[in-house]
């Protein structure tokens, strides 16, 4: 992130907040959900060094183009004016098979394209199919939104309502826009749940369902909500699945609510293979801050993800990175949807270097160039582990990851 001229000028002997004794503020803590202590160090640190191997993804070369697929012209015209010609892989295979109503299993890495691939033959069907509806379960507020922005931009003057039901927003904005009877109804378990309680979401016309980043849904303990749901679409005509992996209790819902699907596999190889794994020792709470410091300020660190295990300590953690002459802001539950939105965009605009986050929170970062993943705590499994060190190396890029271990 540059040198000490300009960035991280501040004293690296500065403490705030974290030279108190509140270990939530320090990021020290290893407290489990629920309240429970688990302690993450009994991952053994080994797993956390790892050397880069520097995989090169094989270009994929489509079989199809986008003009060659039975999308509404209004569809078409808003691919060619964003300039998509050759669909990805995913693409490739799932839209056909989703246009024909086939139920589809998509198995692909994030970033590969996969939310076009359920978006263009469902807005077709809905533009050909007046007063069907589609219902979209994803895991976090973030990937919900950013559904929402590429169905708009994919449906420009289709004449298409969407409602986005998520927590953190206000209530009262999505009830006013499910009383305009939306076609498109995207959401997070949770908050689509409520819905459904109070009344205010009805499912009867719910044709299609997709399920986007299923193997996350199921991590961040939202299984139950789903099979809630799921159980009370029994007009559903066409079932859609997409996940990076396909795990047991995965599979085991997919048979559940899916007829003779489509399995699409444009999995590329795991993401952590092009990330460079290590660790970093510390002592104490202050030697551990001033190794963050002087690590950030290192000529090769630039854009970077930072992990916390608690609101406090992310919120803290970053106020301090800013005393200290870094730019940061940081994301976590206790902040408003609007104040997540707007630090995520600084950190993609690259207006901060520095975004601090918990795990949940982070569940629906996808920013393309981000150099280091750094666990300023260590994560409560080595699945959280994985699904942290995936922000970084992506597209055949070395990234870097670095686990903060007590001796």
């Amino acid at each position: 992130m540059g040198n000490y001229s300009s960035r991280g000028t501040a004293s690296r002997n500065s403490r705030s907040s974290f030279g108190g004794k509140k270990r939530s503020f320090h990021g020290g803590g290893n407290r489990a959900r629920g309240g429970k202590r688990k302690f993450g160090q009994t991952i053994d640190p080994k797993r956390f060094v790892k050397a880069a191997k520097n995989i090169e993804i094989e270009e994929y070369v489509a079989e199809h183009a986008f003009s060659d697929f039975a999308l509404n012209e209004v569809v078409q015209n808003n691919l060619r004016a964003k300039g998509f010609t050759a669909p990805s892989q995913v693409q490739d295979h799932a839209i056909i098979p989703a246009l024909e109503g086939r139920d589809v299993i998509g198995i692909a890495n994030t970033g590969t394209g996969k939310t076009a691939a359920f978006l263009l033959p469902i807005i077709t069907k809905l533009m050909a199919n007046r007063g069907q509806k589609v219902l979209i379960i994803a895991p976090t507020r973030e990937l919900a939104i950013q559904i929402q922005e590429e169905s708009r931009a994919f449906a420009k003057g289709g004449r298409l309502y969407d409602a986005v039901l998520i927590g953190g927003a206000p209530m009262g904005r999505q009830l006013r826009d499910l009383q305009r009877n939306p076609e498109i109804i995207i959401g997070t378990p949770g908050r689509i749940k409520d819905h459904i309680e109070r009344g205010t979401l009805k499912l009867q016309d719910v044709s299609t369902i997709v399920l986007d980043e299923v193997d996350r849904m199921l991590d961040m303990g939202f299984i139950n909500d789903i099979r809630e749901i799921l159980e009370q679409l029994a007009d559903v005509k066409q079932s859609l699945f997409f996940s990076a992996t396909l795990e047991p209790r995965i599979e085991s819902l997919i048979k559940t609510f899916t007829n003779d699907p489509v399995t699409i596999m444009a999995r590329t190889a795991e993401t952590s293979d092009n990330v460079d794994q290590s660790i970093m020792h510390y002592f104490e709470k202050t030697d551990k801050m001033d190794k963050l410091h002087d690590l950030l300020n290192e000529s090769h660190v630039s854009k970077t993800l930072i992990f916390c295990e608690t609101k406090r300590g992310s919120e803290a953690l970053s106020k301090e990175l800013a005393d200290r002459g870094f730019t940061s802001d940081a994301i976590h539950g206790n902040k408003s949807q609007g104040q997540r939105q707007r630090a995520l965009k600084k950190f993609k605009d690259s207006h901060v270097d520095i975004l601090v986050a918990t795990d949940v929170a982070a569940r629906g970062i996808d920013v393309k160039d981000i150099t280091h993943v750094i666990n300023f705590d260590i994560p409560q499994t080595y699945d959280d582990y994985t699904h942290r060190i995936g922000r970084t190396g992506r597209a055949g890029t070395t990234g870097f990851a670095v686990t903060f271990v007590t001796h």
